[in-house]
């Protein structure tokens, strides 16, 4: 994608309102399940068809050939493999981990993919990782535990299932991450990600039938879920993707840090959830991996 730098402030702007509507997304999401009795399973279907019909009528305004994809059988296989194990698994793990836990460790513990992929990639490659991905995977390492004990290093200050929820995050962020991008080149972004979407929606329908115990809707659980479906994923994706057209990725990626850092303090302003001093310097190290990674890039690219 080209990018127009006649517009970087507003580029800016989006790049920071997708992640700070994700955080929100999150926050939102851990409410309802506390006060509002609302699944998993039914929330994550409902999110997955909503979302997905409306980012497949926005590509069609945008003249994106939506059906396209269906006349390619091996495209149809890769899409579907990219639902189940990508964007459906990201979902999934994501809201299990808010549901166990809590927004804050959830978002944080998801920004370890990054790490993932250095390490799949350095065997891939029969490689060691460079200087500044080897001391990612530790600041990672260091800052999630850091996270989970609070430095009370003979318990977790969240459920155990909820770590493991939140480590299978990162694990789909990576198939989310390193799956789709020939899909995207192909088809385009919006048609890949609403069909996805859609698709998963429909697949989670399917296994989990969760409307036979569809909660009790009031005026507030309808905004919240307006909330998450439409601001927290639609216009979340849609500010993402418009924001590469005006400044780098390196620069949006490092943008994303804004999501694990709001969801923290949404989290104590909202939820009357604490961290203490460790438990903050443990999301320094971690967020602070991503501002490394970016320095990496930007060195290479002077090289070069």
């Amino acid at each position: 994608m080209q990018v127009n730098k006649r517009k970087p402030g507003l580029g800016l702007l989006l790049a920071f309102l997708s992640p700070f509507l994700w955080a929100v997304s999150g926050i939102v999401a851990e409410d309802l399940f506390l006060h509002a009795n609302i699944t998993v399973n039914w929330l994550v279907t409902l999110r997955m068809l909503v979302s997905g019909l409306l980012i497949l009528l926005y590509a069609g305004i945008k003249q994106q050939k939506r059906f396209a994809i269906f006349h390619n059988v091996k495209d149809c296989l890769q899409l579907i493999i990219f639902t189940v194990f990508g964007m459906t698994a990201l979902q999934f793990t994501f809201f299990k981990a808010v549901a166990t836990g809590n927004a804050a460790t959830a978002t944080v513990l998801q920004y370890l993919a990054p790490i993932l992929i250095i390490i799949f990639l350095s065997i891939m490659t029969r490689k060691f990782p460079s200087r500044a991905d080897a001391i990612s995977v530790v600041l990672a390492v260091i800052g999630t535990v850091l996270i989970v004990t609070q430095g009370h290093f003979n318990s977790l200050n969240v459920p155990l299932i909820a770590v493991f929820w939140g480590v299978m995050v990162a694990f789909s962020d990576v198939v989310y991450t390193l799956l789709p991008h020939q899909l995207i080149g192909k088809y385009g972004a919006l048609t890949i990600v609403g069909w996805s979407m859609l698709i998963g929606g429909l697949i989670m329908n399917f296994l989990f039938q969760p409307w036979g115990s569809s909660p009790k809707l009031n005026t507030i659980i309808i905004i919240e879920l307006l909330i998450v479906i439409v601001f927290g994923t639609m216009f979340a994706y849609l500010f993402y993707l418009q924001s590469l057209q005006y400044i780098e990725p390196t620069t949006v990626s490092v943008l994303g840090a804004v999501e694990p850092l709001s969801s923290a303090i949404l989290s104590v302003l909202f939820l009357n959830i604490s961290f203490n001093l460790t438990g903050i310097i443990g999301f320094i190290l971690v967020i602070g991996v991503t501002f490394l990674q970016y320095w990496s890039v930007k060195k290479i690219s002077k090289i070069y």
